[in-house]
């Protein structure tokens, strides 16, 4: 009973260091109205509570020292991704969950183990990050043919371009609602749609509303039916999604072949350090262990790039 103990005793710790990064995080979120108290609720002071000044106080250091680096987190990471945060907001999420696994894994497995997962902390951040861009931009591609559609409609049905959009920011479904909404409010403030058109492109690195973009230049510069251009440029944009898809089915059993070669040294490394600790404990106690261990991260990221360039088709 007693050798259990400890476990417990570290489950514990990690769930409560959880609930105080997720108190933090609630907090970071809540109560910014960006309107001062006293004009929403005339008469009631603001007065800020001790975990409100420690929150604004850490906010606003990490906040100085992210601008003099914002190569992690940066603004246009979390908009691709769909994250309605601040760089640091977003730096000190991940420093909360950091020290919270760093802590955990300390409990659990040592020191070693600890500092590992506090190093992968950031790594495994950015990669969530850029999982979430691009499933946000794979749904935001898929949906555009039927945006294309619904412009053309509108457009025929007498409406302005502008008009046509704000109606496909409050009909369509997300991402292409929050980014056409968007698109309406940067033109209202006087900003050109061609360019806010193009702005969206670049942060949702697709082409295809890119050439949407061009093809409504075009017509305002020399003029046609735009329902029919949109129409042509929605009905090529969708066959060429039709062939990606071809393409990413054939490529499909390429790209497991790679995640399982990559997965399995990663997985028999991890198996054997449970099953059998005195027999991979020989890598942490002798130089030349931690030398092939170098090796062996070193082999592995450059096979796992190379895998990635072979399966990847450009498209």
């Amino acid at each position: 009973m007693n050798t259990t103990n400890p476990l417990y005793f570290a489950f514990g710790i990690g769930l409560c260091l959880v609930a105080l990064a997720i108190l933090l995080f609630s907090t970071l979120g809540a109560g910014r109205s960006g309107i001062a108290l006293s004009r929403r609720r005339p008469g009631v002071v603001d007065e800020p509570s001790f975990l409100t000044r420690m929150t604004d106080t850490t906010l606003a250091f990490v906040d100085r020292r992210v601008g003099r680096n914002a190569s992690f987190g940066t603004k246009e990471s979390l908009e691709r991704a769909g994250l309605r945060l601040r760089q640091a907001d977003f730096v000190l999420l991940v420093c909360c969950v950091g020290v919270t696994v760093g802590l955990v894994g300390f409990l659990l497995g040592g020191i070693f183990i600890g500092l590992l997962l506090t190093v992968l902390t950031p790594f495994i951040a950015m990669v969530v990050l850029n999982i979430m861009a691009s499933r946000r931009r794979a749904k935001f591609e898929d949906q555009l043919g039927d945006t294309l559609q619904m412009l053309a409609g509108g457009l025929r049905a007498g409406h302005s371009l502008l008009r046509s959009v704000d109606a496909v920011s409050q009909e369509a479904d997300s991402p292409t609602s929050e980014e056409f909404a968007r698109l309406v409010n940067e033109t209202r403030l006087g900003r050109d749609l061609k360019d806010s058109m193009i702005d969206a492109a670049h942060r949702l690195k697709s082409d295809d509303f890119d050439w949407t973009g061009q093809a409504i230049e075009i017509h305002r510069e020399v003029g046609g039916d735009l329902a029919e251009v949109l129409d042509q440029v929605g009905e090529t944009i969708r066959e060429r999604s039709e062939i990606k898809g071809q393409v990413q089915s054939l490529s499909a059993e390429g790209k497991i072949s790679a995640y399982i070669l990559v997965a399995l040294p990663v997985g028999m490394f991890l198996y054997l350090s449970v099953a059998s600790p005195t027999y991979m404990g020989a890598l942490y106690t002798n130089f030349l262990g931690w030398v092939m261990i170098g090796l062996s991260v070193v082999l592995l990221a450059v096979g796992s790039w190379w895998l990635s360039r072979v399966v990847k088709i450009k498209f």
